[in-house]
């Protein structure tokens, strides 16, 4: 009876340094992020206050708000502004504010314009910026240098007085409002951003302008100093090639290589490089539980076909996938053990992670993290999870072009 008594207390005792060292392990995966930033010359700032604009409608409405209040400038870097109603209704307060006497200043990228489906014309670009506003396009494609093509700016920034900026995956079109037809509603995020975070997208913006301009913006005015507004503690990273090419897939890697519990992943475009793919594996196969949500539909060809077909190699590892039929989800964020995330501009794809502008905040802050814990779950209920049945559903023709997408990934 003693004796089995004492081997009780022993399995009671396994059992609590067992537990005390899960607690541990993920308590720490966040310092442990925050140390390799630092490690690699990324400051992460503190003292930030932030919220999640998990639509575009947010998006619109808050920024708008942003602008009306500007007093010293406007500086804007998209991808692209879709020649719609929403650029219109934001190209006229722009305008409004620089007879005000702010200073206005915006960039496109010039692929970006022509690749959408309403770019701005030649003539509109010259209307705009008659009215005040210095506007720019990044790095014009002229024949017969194709080269130019890549790399391109696909960032999103926007920065307000020095006070308030806002990043994420929404370029300025309506159909971030009202959705796509075909494909239903367009899921997207950005955040708002006070403190000394505003400072370090801000860094970003002035350099590409001064990139495309010869317009060096370094005044105190352009570069305030913040005081402490919320808890956030915000990492910009930027991506700038042949200066810091591997930075957001080594993010990506860094992230995934501190999980210790568990990771929740979107993406649109969801090809990654073999190193991020590595990384993934090396979570699934080390016991972390990983659940990776991806769209049904999408607005490109190709590249979901090989999406899915990467999320099936990674359901097949053991990951859980989750096909998203409530529209299309272009999120880009990951959330590691329920502590730390990342949201930004950047598609796990070789465009976005070898070749493009890109940049990402990393965020440490609890709130923010549960907010995204309650949207994945939540997007749950309108996904359904692959498996066997689901993936042999579909066509021979998609799964072969899946396969197919899947031996293209490096230039996709």
């Amino acid at each position: 009876m003693a004796h089995t008594h004492y081997h009780s207390i022993i399995k009671s005792m396994i059992a609590a340094v067992m537990i005390f060292t899960a607690a541990t392990a993920h308590a720490q995966s966040d310092i442990e992020e925050m140390k390799y930033l630092r490690l690699h010359g990324i400051e992460v700032t503190e003292g930030n206050n932030m919220y999640l604009l998990k639509s575009g409608h947010d998006k619109f409405l808050d920024m708008f708000d942003a602008i009306r209040q500007a007093k010293s400038f406007v500086h804007l870097e998209y991808f692209n502004f879709r020649n719609d109603s929403i650029a219109s209704l934001l190209f006229d307060l722009l305008a409004q504010k620089a007879k005000e006497g702010v200073e206005v200043r915006a960039m496109y990228d010039a692929f970006g314009n022509s690749s959408n489906n309403q770019p701005i014309s030649r003539h509109q670009h010259d209307s705009i910026a008659a009215l005040g506003i210095k506007l720019v396009k990044f790095d014009p494609i002229n024949f017969p240098w194709v080269n130019h093509i890549i790399p391109r700016d696909h960032r999103k920034i926007v920065v307000i007085d020095g006070q308030v900026a806002y990043t994420g995956g929404m370029n300025v079109a309506d159909y971030y409002i009202n959705g796509l037809e075909g494909i239903g509603p367009w899921r997207d995020m950005h955040m708002h951003i006070e403190g000394e975070a505003v400072n370090k997208l801000h860094e970003i913006f002035a350099k590409m302008w001064a990139k495309a301009t010869g317009e060096m913006l370094v005044s105190a005015k352009y570069f305030p100093q913040h005081q402490s507004t919320g808890n956030s503690k915000i990492a910009i990273v930027d991506r700038e090639p042949k200066v810091t090419n591997k930075s957001i897939r080594q993010l990506y890697v860094s992230m995934l290589d501190n999980a210790r519990t568990r990771v929740r992943l979107i993406n649109p475009y969801f090809v990654p490089t073999h190193t991020v793919r590595d990384a993934l594996k090396r979570c699934i196969d080390r016991g972390v539980e990983v659940e990776i949500m991806l769209s049904e539909k999408s607005d490109i060809p190709l590249t979901p076909d090989a999406s899915h077909y990467v999320g099936r190699l990674l359901q097949k590892r053991g990951a859980k996938v989750y096909m998203f039929r409530g529209g299309f989800h272009h999120t880009k964020m990951m959330i590691v053990d329920d502590k730390f995330c990342t949201v930004g501009s950047s598609n796990l794809d070789s465009r976005s992670l070898r070749c493009d502008y890109e940049v990402n905040t990393v965020i440490f802050d609890q709130k923010i993290t549960d907010e995204l814990i309650s949207m994945f779950e939540n997007d749950k209920k309108s996904s359904v999870l692959m498996d066997t049945a689901y993936w042999q559903s579909k066509s021979k023709g998609k799964r072969f072009a899946a396969w197919f997408g899947n031996l293209l990934t490096p230039f996709l």
